[in-house]
């Protein structure tokens, strides 16, 4: 029983970066490494990562942050700045290393933690697919670090963490449990300038959950029985 702590960077900048991603990886015993579109791997890369090269010839390159964490049950991003509003009307709580630690122990399943560019982070489509923010507790007169110090930081927290029995949800069936519910506000005729902002918190809200795989069963469950009770109206549009 695992935990599976896969590292996924979003178009890095700064090759040298990334090699030293690596080797703080494989410092504190995590092998797998995603890159979405990343600058050249060369040199400097090669040097940054010293006995963690191995790591960086076999990470995957992909196009795109979707197919990154397609088979994650959980996804972490993560910020330098606390209290991250990646919508007008919507702030993310943002969750320390050691509390998310605390949060996913006992679990067992496939968790992807997200490291944006250097330069700007994450866009707003970005930040939505997350399940939750992660942050490191640093000094208000500088809060953001270097990426590779920060996946240090992280990766140190998260390496003794202690797995169990309890599944996470596949990402297949909370991707169908979001489906479902996204119906059920279809079927309750939920207004219209109100349903992308209540479908984001919805996601938000068990995203944080951690949801387990009977938890999700349960969940759907219930939405069907609401669905088979709803009354039969005619559409008049």
């Amino acid at each position: 029983m695992s935990i599976d702590i896969k590292v996924v960077l979003v178009e890095p900048l700064y090759q040298g970066n990334v090699g030293s991603v690596a080797r703080a990886m494989k410092n504190f015993g995590f092998s797998e490494l995603v890159l979405v579109n990343p600058c050249k791997l060369e040199v400097e890369s090669r040097a940054m990562s010293s006995h963690a090269w191995d790591l960086l010839q076999s990470a995957p390159i992909v196009n795109s942050l979707e197919e990154a964490v397609n088979d994650a049950s959980i996804v972490i991003g993560t910020t330098g700045i606390a209290g991250v509003a990646f919508d007008l009307h919507l702030r993310v709580p943002a969750y320390s290393p050691r509390e998310i630690k605390a949060r996913l122990s006992g679990s067992r399943g496939t968790v992807a933690v997200l490291f944006g560019r250097e330069d700007h982070g994450f866009s707003r489509e970005e930040l939505k697919m997350c399940d939750m923010i992660m942050t490191i507790p640093t000094s208000d007169v500088y809060p953001v670090m270097n990426m590779s110090h920060a996946v240090a930081v992280i990766l140190y927290e998260l390496s003794d963490i202690e797995a169990g029995e309890n599944g996470l949800a596949e990402a297949s069936d909370i991707h169908l449990l979001y489906e479902h519910l996204f119906e059920l506000l279809d079927d309750i005729k939920y207004p219209v300038h109100k349903k992308e902002k209540t479908k984001l918190m919805l996601k938000r809200i068990f995203g944080r959950a951690v949801l387990l795989e009977r938890e999700v069963q349960t969940l759907r469950g219930v939405l069907r029985r609401i669905q088979r009770n709803l009354p039969k109206t005619k559409d008049t549009e």
